[in-house]
């Protein structure tokens, strides 16, 4: 795989396939942190005289302009971050994307719109998808692709684009894809895995993967309860997804036949009902036994003693890779298993890695250091794809 080191872009338009995937209140960017991440690349191609075509997708519009889903308040924070004016163009292959192009000069920087304005972008018919690409690619000379986040997608301008210029892996990617052979490939033992969320079926590939390589594996957050009910205790009103209870007890058997050691929660954090995230009310919590939820109650986070147990399985792990939160760490009653797992890789010496996402988010939502893990992921879905063992589009189209 090329990097933008193996290529002359002076004087040429490049194509920047960003994750610029932010969220927003209204047009207030509330974590500006893949924005960050892909700066590096975009200061380095615009230093080397490139004219620099930022383009990426945001939310889930439904193939057309949709003002809820504009790029232009990430635009405007580039510009913001970088100290220069930056181009924004109210379309994707439309006359002002074309008009902001052609207006670029050498180390010039323009946002296009939203790419999932247009159908092409994330259509699975590969005609309509190959044409979206067509015109993306007359737009530029050169393709670099830094938007991890959007790698397994199998979409116009993360998959096509690539095959019609010249292209190469962008710094973000590439030093993605480094640390996940770290975590894949010659392991630093013990290796251990923190996994939470809410559904344990977003992480069935996942924990089927890792049963061959992960040490130790540690359950938190919604995906937990199936696992507690899986061994025959009561789980109360907690989160449960009854039909994923035989592959997790198949998963649990597997475990102990090859000396994989799976720590589940021992007590819980549980109310009567969700919190309002909201109004962040006192939600009066009250702490129950993992094994023993009362039927009234729901858990909403791992309790004191699951804090403690889970930082001391993580202590002497030289390698640890760590997806999903504990709780609904968004309300603070809810927060403290989070902010102890986070706590316990900062302590840790390890290499450590937060796999985006939510878990990424709430690193910086609790106020820790990204300086004091050894990597945040910008693409937790990417991330655990391809711990999963998958062949992600965007990477494999990066392959010379």
């Amino acid at each position: 795989m090329k990097t933008i080191d193996d290529l002359d872009v002076s004087g040429k338009r490049v194509f920047l396939r960003a994750d610029l995937n932010v969220p927003l209140e209204g047009t207030t960017i509330t974590d500006d942190g893949r924005i960050r991440a892909v700066l590096p690349t975009v200061r380095k191609l615009a230093e080397a005289g490139a004219k620099v075509i930022v383009a990426s997708h945001l939310g889930r519009p439904k193939g057309a302009p949709d003002p809820r889903y504009t790029l232009a308040p990430a635009a405007a924070r580039i510009g913001e971050l970088l100290g220069k004016d930056v181009a924004f163009a109210s379309d994707t292959v439309g006359e002002s994307a074309r008009e902001t192009v052609a207006g670029l000069g050498n180390g010039g920087i323009a946002v296009l719109e939203n790419l999932r304005f247009n159908p092409g972008e994330t259509s699975k018919d590969d005609a309509e998808r190959g044409a979206f690409a067509d015109s993306l690619a007359a737009l530029a000379d050169i393709y670099v692709g830094d938007g991890f986040g959007a790698v397994h997608r199998k979409h116009a301008s993360v998959y096509d684009l690539p095959a019609r210029l010249p292209h190469a892996a962008g710094g973000l990617i590439a030093a993605e894809v480094d640390v996940l052979k770290k975590l894949t490939e010659d392991v630093r033992r013990p290796y251990a895995v923190v996994l939470g969320g809410a559904k344990v079926s977003d992480k069935l590939g996942v924990i089927e993967h890792l049963l061959e390589k992960a040490d130790r594996i540690l359950i938190g957050g919604g995906m937990a309860y199936t696992f507690l009910k899986a061994q025959g205790h009561e789980v109360g009103k907690s989160l449960l997804q009854e039909d994923q209870i035989p592959a997790v007890t198949d998963y649990l058997a597997r475990a102990r036949e090859r000396g994989v050691e799976f720590v589940l929660p021992v007590d819980v954090m549980a109310a009567a009902g969700f919190p309002d995230l909201e109004t962040k009310a006192p939600a009066n919590p009250v702490a129950a036994p993992a094994d023993a939820i009362p039927a009234d109650l729901l858990g909403l986070d791992i309790g004191p003693e699951s804090r403690k147990l889970f930082a001391s399985k993580l202590a002497d792990a030289r390698t640890v890779f760590w997806n999903g939160p504990m709780g609904v760490f968004e309300h603070p009653d809810y927060a403290e298993g989070t902010r102890a797992v986070a706590q316990a890789l900062v302590d840790n010496p390890a290499f450590t890695v937060v796999g985006g996402g939510d878990s990424a988010a709430a690193v910086r939502i609790l106020g820790f250091d990204e300086k004091a893990f050894g990597h945040i992921s910008t693409g937790g879905g990417a991330s655990l794809e391809y711990l999963e063992g998958k062949t992600l589009p965007g990477l494999a189209a990066l392959e010379d």
